[in-house]
């Protein structure tokens, strides 16, 4: 049986993406650089901060966001809902991270990532 070890996500500045759902998920991280992947980079002309390729670790999956060229202007077929027992709050300090708001609803608020890409924030 496969179990589930990694989401990607296909963006446009990984780093900064990947910032973002690190502040905004509970128990997810930026996946530290040591000293062997800081010298892959420099090699590559590249640093943390114009990484490509960003990995977020959490309880139990990784969250990979990689740069790719621009993708066209489509409805996403899948988005994450996050959980929380104080929606208003929490849309606020998604908000002050860079989400923006698309509609809010009785159960769930629609947001977009500092990308665009959807997602929602639903009560408990």
């Amino acid at each position: 049986m496969a179990r589930l070890k990694q989401i990607v996500v296909d963006c446009h500045d990984a780093p900064r993406l990947a910032h973002f759902w690190a502040a905004a998920l509970d128990g997810f991280h930026v996946r530290a650089y040591d000293d062997t992947e800081i010298d892959r980079l420099a090699a590559l002309g590249l640093t943390p901060e114009t990484d490509p390729t960003v990995i977020l670790d959490g309880p139990h999956l990784e969250i990979c966001f990689q740069k790719v060229p621009p993708p066209p202007v489509t409805k996403n077929p899948i988005h994450v809902d996050v959980q929380t027992t104080d929606r208003a709050t929490e849309v606020r300090r998604l908000l002050a991270l860079g989400a923006s708001i698309e509609a809010h609803f009785e159960e769930h608020t629609w947001m977009r990532d500092p990308e665009g890409n959807d997602f929602c924030v639903v009560g408990c």
